[in-house]
């Protein structure tokens, strides 16, 4: 099986605008395949996003079509970062 087919796979997703929601975040990778979860990391006392989480599809291939696509594309004035999370 190539490395590119089947599972999951977690995304890091960096340099979000603070107004993102998850939501929206959502939406902007469902456009590549599904996705099954998202979750923006925000700070414990304030709530407020932290600008970066984690996006999450069933199939790697969407996974890496979402990547090829996103990764530095322009979101509010901001260039997100978008790769394959290091779970290590």
């Amino acid at each position: 099986m190539n490395t590119k087919e089947g599972g999951a796979m977690k995304l890091f997703v960096a340099n979000v605008d603070y107004s993102i929601t998850e939501n929206q975040l959502k939406e902007m990778f469902a456009s590549f395949g599904d996705v099954k979860a998202v979750k923006l990391i925000t700070d414990n006392h304030t709530h407020r996003s932290r600008g970066y989480g984690f996006v999450e599809m069933p199939l790697k291939l969407d996974a890496y079509n979402a990547i090829e696509n996103l990764d530095g594309r322009m979101i509010k004035d901001r260039p997100i970062t978008v790769k394959k999370a290091n779970l290590s």
